[in-house]
């Protein structure tokens, strides 16, 4: 199982790059983002790798990051995604705006990648929250992916501070509410409250929400 390259760039492609290690190379699919990134050819590159191994083809996907691989595997984890619609997924979003994403259950931005629906899309927010709320993804998890109805692009506009969004989605857990709800309400009302937003605030905000 090859878990990692460390090599130079030998050629790479629209979805592909090929890898020289020691005078091997070995070609990993990758995502637009991860490509865009790669230096020139000839250039030093290392790549997290996660090898799929099938009846008729064994199949390298390449990662600059742990994040990008740890979402890849994810939302794998979904039905009607493969490594392909993944790989879009992550060529669209980077791992914040996908945690952001998920958290306020923003259907509508993930059906600006091609091969999304609005049921794959619903699956996505679904079934990934409560997983994506128990990922260890730091600020990220409360910064602001407010959606531009008229542009459809994702931008930042201000969220709660992690440490007080961490303790009020803690707080909301102890109330009884389940961690993937309470970690969407209090991802909501950061946006809606902005980055000095103290965790009574983001409280009364998320209860709020919850109660919707």
């Amino acid at each position: 199982m090859i878990a990692k390259l460390i090599g130079k760039v030998d050629s790479f492609g629209e979805d592909w790059v090929i890898v020289n290690v020691n005078g091997v190379g070995y070609l990993a699919f990758c995502s637009a983002r991860t490509l865009r990134n790669l230096p020139t050819e000839g250039g030093d590159v290392t790549l997290l790798i996660e090898t799929h191994v099938r009846e008729d083809h064994i199949h390298l996907y390449g990662f600059q990051t742990q994040a990008e691989k740890q979402w890849f595997t994810l939302l794998q984890t979904v039905q009607g995604v493969g490594a392909k619609v993944a790989l879009a997924i992550l060529a669209t979003f980077g791992g914040d705006e996908l945690t952001q994403i998920v958290a306020a259950a923003d259907k509508t931005a993930l059906t600006r990648v091609s091969g999304i629906g609005p049921k794959v899309a619903g699956r996505i927010t679904s079934e990934l929250k409560d997983k994506v709320a128990k990922m260890d993804l730091g600020a990220a998890a409360f910064q602001t992916a407010a959606t531009d109805k008229k542009a459809s692009k994702t931008v930042d506009s201000g969220a709660g501070g992690p440490v007080a969004a961490g303790d009020a989605v803690s707080a909301l857990v102890n109330l009884g509410y389940a961690r993937g709800d309470a970690f969407g309400a209090v991802a909501t009302a950061g946006r809606q409250l902005g980055p000095d937003a103290t965790v009574e605030q983001l409280i009364t905000a998320g209860l709020k929400e919850l109660a919707v």
